[in-house]
């Protein structure tokens, strides 16, 4: 090649519709994390935990209880008290997961529809 001659600029490569995914991906799995440590950080995550918590120093008090007392009395009190307060728990747990899902799904929702419009966007041909 001649020195004198001109290079032809290098055009970026066009990424790919995987890149794009691949970056979806990325950046909804790091939306997610951000979303999980909020949700730690919440007030209902912190109830459930101290709820969690106060079921297992029950179950201990109880066992406690059983030792010293009537077992059989004992272990049905300590079976109903400890089913209701799973179920309790259990259900709270289960109403922060479905607005957390709900939450994160409506912004993976944005998310793709973003980049679906940018793609369309790159898609149409430009009108000289």
């Amino acid at each position: 090649m001649d020195e004198n001659e001109k290079k032809e600029p290098v055009k970026p490569e066009e990424e790919s519709f995987l890149d794009k995914a691949k970056k979806l991906a990325d950046k909804a799995d790091d939306f997610i994390e951000e979303n999980v440590e909020k949700v730690k950080k919440s007030k209902a995550f912190e109830t459930v935990a101290e709820k969690f918590e106060e079921a297992g120093d029950f179950v201990e008090d109880t066992i406690e209880d059983i030792k010293n007392a009537n077992v059989k009395e004992k272990l049905e009190t300590l079976a109903d008290k400890a089913e209701e307060k799973a179920e309790e728990t259990l259900s709270r747990a289960k109403e922060l997961g479905k607005k957390l899902a709900d939450k994160t799904a409506g912004k993976l929702e944005d998310l793709a529809e973003n980049i679906r419009s940018k793609t369309k966007e790159e898609d149409k041909p430009s009108n000289p």
